[in-house]
């Protein structure tokens, strides 16, 4: 039986996908914004559900981004180390 070895964990670019997640996710509500023109009641409630849910998550991603921008600094070290 082959024992598989974990790949191990890069983090070197977790800053910028998390960036690239940041943006994407704004720009996913920009459009939302957009339709909500054309949207009957039940669909600007959903879209405003989702807008918000959204927010969230940014603001989830860039407490994220401050930690393991700290991290890099830190050189990626636990507290278990």
């Amino acid at each position: 039986m082959a024992h598989n070895k974990p790949n191990p964990d890069d983090r070197s670019d977790n800053v910028e996908k998390l960036q690239s997640m940041i943006v994407h996710t704004i720009e996913n509500m920009d459009e939302a914004e957009e339709s909500m023109k054309f949207a009957n009641a039940e669909d600007l409630a959903r879209i405003e559900a989702k807008n918000e849910r959204r927010r969230e998550s940014i603001a989830s991603f860039r407490s994220e981004v401050k930690d393991e921008y700290q991290a890099q600094q830190n050189g990626y070290k636990s507290d278990n180390d």
